[in-house]
């Protein structure tokens, strides 16, 4: 009964660090990006050229278009994913409706425009980047690139802010063909080159927070519960689990020890099944230079 009390609250917490990240996200977009008509990467950028073009809600387009392409990622990512994605989508999109509604007008202007457009695009970038990251810590993702980008990550070792950034770099490069309010050939390119420091900055503000996706930590646990621990990791995190037969030297009684080692972005997702297992479990952690193998690096000559 209690692991369950627990397990809710863990759950209810995630949802609420989510909701943190896209207030973050779309706070971004709002007040800085926005109003001074800047395309980023992603379907928030392609939504942003819909609002631009044909004015059409930026809420509604972005809901639309990250339903389609969650529908697609569901079976590779799985449910508990796609739940997380789902309602990250639907709050993302109402805070995209409704934060517009509450933030004054002469405040975004003050805030947002006044200052320029290479300083909203810097700290635009980094409210979106640093919104996505969150997300992705609680295993969800705020749609679009983010879920191709998850995608990619689960079988390649490569960063989620590195692969947003080459699909964005595509999507931004398109703008430039966009009938916009200033069809001028400076305005155009100006916009594009905008929308490329956003996007450099969104993908560094991800790596940022995440400290480095490629980063990977070697993690000792001392659990009596280790068979139920190594099951769950091997099953939820897909990670590989060595057993190692110790003995405690103060006690004299034999034990086993468990050696994993996962990626940086993983350690939050360990962390949660060693503790709804064994909230006693003793655990050493600490980070690996390099680490060479199936799902991981590979050994380069």
């Amino acid at each position: 009964m209690e692991k369950s009390y627990k397990k809710i609250l863990i759950t209810i917490k995630e949802y609420i660090v989510i909701a943190l990240g896209l207030l973050l996200y779309t706070s971004g977009w709002v007040i800085f990006l926005i109003p001074n008509n800047l395309v980023g990467g992603g379907v928030s950028g392609i939504s942003a050229l819909l609002l631009y073009s044909f004015g059409i809600p930026i809420s509604i387009s972005f809901f639309v278009i990250n339903l389609v392409l969650l529908a697609i990622a569901l079976k590779v990512l799985g449910k508990g994913f796609g739940i997380k994605t789902v309602y990250a989508i639907v709050v993302a999109s109402l805070f995209f409706e409704i934060i517009p509604k509450i933030i004054l007008p002469e405040f975004i202007q003050e805030v947002g425009v006044a200052n320029g457009k290479l300083l909203a695009s810097l700290i635009g970038g980094v409210c979106s980047g640093a919104g996505i990251a969150i997300t992705f810590t609680q295993g969800g993702s705020t749609g679009g690139t983010d879920i191709i980008a998850l995608m990619i990550n689960k079988y390649r070792s490569i960063s989620p802010g590195k692969i947003i950034l080459s699909i964005d770099i595509v999507i931004i490069a398109m703008s430039f063909f966009i009938p916009m309010e200033d069809n001028s050939l400076g305005h155009r390119l100006a916009t594009v080159m905008y929308g490329y420091v956003l996007t450099f900055v969104v993908g560094y503000s991800i790596d940022l927070v995440l400290s480095g996706t490629k980063q990977s930590m070697q993690i000792f646990v001392f659990s009596k519960e280790y068979d139920k621990i190594a099951d769950a990791v091997m099953k939820q995190v897909g990670r590989g689990v060595t057993v190692i037969d110790g003995e405690g030297w103060y006690t004299k009684t034999n034990g086993k020890i468990l050696l994993v080692i996962v990626r940086k972005t993983e350690v939050n997702m360990f962390y949660k099944i060693v503790k709804e297992i064994d909230s006693n479990a003793f655990m050493s952690v600490g980070s690996v230079m390099g680490v060479y193998g199936q799902g991981f690096d590979q050994m380069k000559k």
